[in-house]
């Protein structure tokens, strides 16, 4: 396998003339995210624009996913929240847009700070404290009913997530940490039903993407967070499409709290029938895991200059993972998703 480029040190993520001063991946935020040094137009004002940055946090139950995201990509600010029941198949989906992501509050970096939006009785708050990420959501009217939860999913200093800066051309770029297998507590209240979450049998992940694009972007993105059968935390983060990777492809595997990092993937799927079995496998052997989906959640987004179309799949991973250490690990039933996206933004 082609060597990696791990990021070295703390430093800025740009350089004063837009630059990316660094190419690679690491094992937590060392990087700066100073967004103000970006510099692809003359006209400067026009920059934020094009700028995209999201908090996406998701909880995975033994019944339900939940999931609720806060982001502002420039044109707009697009808050949003989904829940599905795995054994009925009950989804509800809801997204509030806002001009120019007014009233929208996203913080620098990941660790730190608050994510938030409030209009009315409806607010959605993402913190950051001591060894842990705190959610406070409330959404009257979500679903015929409301949506309302208080969430705290652990992530002491020492547990791992990827971290990756991708360079795509003319001073594109995207700066993405996703976090899997924290474990979560709190509870979810959903039309008249309290969910209590628990950390034996509840994890959360956070994608935290801040970057900008090629105006017609794609991806494909893989993930899970649970447990093996000897109750070990398990996640997944996989996936391929815009920018140059040779410094570090996004595609590892984390064993209680610590990445374990792979080369490339390749994907096999039918984009004309999304619920058929996915295939994703390493080169080098290291992951062979079928796909097979249960649901399938199409988000589509159509705001004149703005497009999105995305078929998100949930289902389970069947198959082998093998550690740096050389063990294998047998993936059985592990539910998590598999998504396509395509997008004019």
């Amino acid at each position: 396998m082609k060597a990696q480029t791990m990021l070295s040190g703390n430093g800025k993520l740009l350089d004063i003339d837009g630059n990316l001063t660094q190419a690679g991946w690491a094992t937590q935020q060392v990087l700066d995210c100073n967004l103000e040094n970006c510099y692809f137009y003359k006209l400067k004002v026009l920059q934020k624009l094009r700028v995209k940055i999201w908090d996406y946090y998701a909880v995975t139950t033994p019944t339900h996913f939940f999931s609720f995201t806060i982001s502002n990509i420039g044109y707009l600010g697009m808050m949003f929240a989904y829940v599905i029941d795995f054994n009925t198949g009950d989804y509800q989906e809801q997204t509030i847009s806002v001009p120019f992501a007014s009233g929208v509050k996203l913080p620098r970096n990941s660790t730190s700070g608050v994510s938030e939006y409030q209009k009315g009785d409806l607010y959605m708050r993402f913190n950051v404290v001591e060894n842990a990420r705190t959610l406070s959501v409330r959404w009257p009217g979500f679903g015929g009913s409301a949506l309302n939860a208080e969430l705290s999913f652990a992530c002491p200093p020492e547990h791992e997530s990827l971290n990756i800066v991708i360079p795509i051309p003319k001073k594109r770029f995207y700066y993405n940490r996703k976090i899997n297998c924290m474990p979560a507590s709190g509870w979810v209240d959903y039309q008249g039903k309290r969910f209590e979450i628990t950390p034996e049998t509840c994890l959360a992940n956070l994608d935290w993407g801040r970057g900008v694009w090629e105006y017609n972007s794609f991806w494909v993105w893989a993930s899970a967070s649970g447990f093996l059968g000897d109750r070990r935390t398990i996640g997944l983060n996989l996936g391929y499409g815009f920018g140059d990777t040779s410094a570090a492809s996004e595609n590892c595997f984390i064993l209680e709290g610590k990445i374990h990092k792979l080369g490339e993937v390749k994907f096999t799927y039918d984009n004309k029938n999304f619920k058929a079995p996915w295939k994703m496998v390493s080169p080098d052997r290291r992951l062979e895991l079928v796909f097979t989906p249960f649901f399938e959640r199409v988000a589509k987004t159509d705001a004149v200059i703005l497009r999105s179309e995305v078929h998100q799949m949930f289902g389970r991973y069947n198959g082998y993972v093998i550690t740096d250490d050389g063990k294998k690990l047998e993936i059985v039933d592990l539910i998590g998703w598999a998504e396509e996206h395509n997008a004019r933004w």
